[in-house]
């Protein structure tokens, strides 16, 4: 069973963003450059496979992934892997995916209240349990195109099989 925390503003061991990150990449064996990067989901998955062995399917989780269906996938497998140790912990979902700085940071802050009342401190080897899968976000999370951007679309021109860019 997991030991639940509350984060709330006057919370005085809060790091600044660098020190999270190298906390995240220390612990992971990972590249995160940006606390946005996070917004995959599949960093907080490995991190309770590090606290719970055996209560997430790491092989499931998408961990170098641009796609936002397959964050909202991982964030359904911690969901559950929460439910399983019993984690009172609501995912705001919705805006992490969208990949937002604040959004991310909180929820990252509590994560790490989170580990650190749960660690026992046991060896973990992060990129074999994920079978050498990179995790990083060096492309980060996948975009939007802006509003008025130009964009390649495909329009038939007469065969069957002949196509134009616009």
């Amino acid at each position: 069973m997991a030991v639940n925390v509350f984060s709330t503003s006057a919370t005085v061991e809060n790091l600044s963003r660098h020190d999270m990150l190298n906390w995240v990449n220390d612990c992971l064996q990972s590249s995160y450059t940006k606390v946005e990067e996070l917004c995959t989901g599949a960093a907080y998955c490995q991190f309770m496979d590090m606290l719970f062995p055996g209560s997430i399917m790491l092989k499931k989780v998408k961990f170098n992934t641009n796609l936002e269906h397959e964050y909202i996938n991982n964030f359904k497998i911690l969901q559950y892997s929460f439910k399983k140790v019993n984690v009172d912990k609501i995912v705001p979902v919705d805006k992490l995916i969208k990949g937002k700085f604040q959004d991310n940071f909180e929820f990252l802050q509590w994560f790490k209240k989170f580990f650190d009342a749960n660690y026992d401190g046991a060896e973990y080897d992060a990129l074999a349990a994920r079978c050498g899968e990179p995790l990083c976000g060096k492309s980060g999370p996948a975009r939007k195109p802006l509003p008025g951007a130009p964009r390649a679309m495909a329009r038939p021109t007469g065969g069957k099989n002949s196509l134009k860019y616009l």
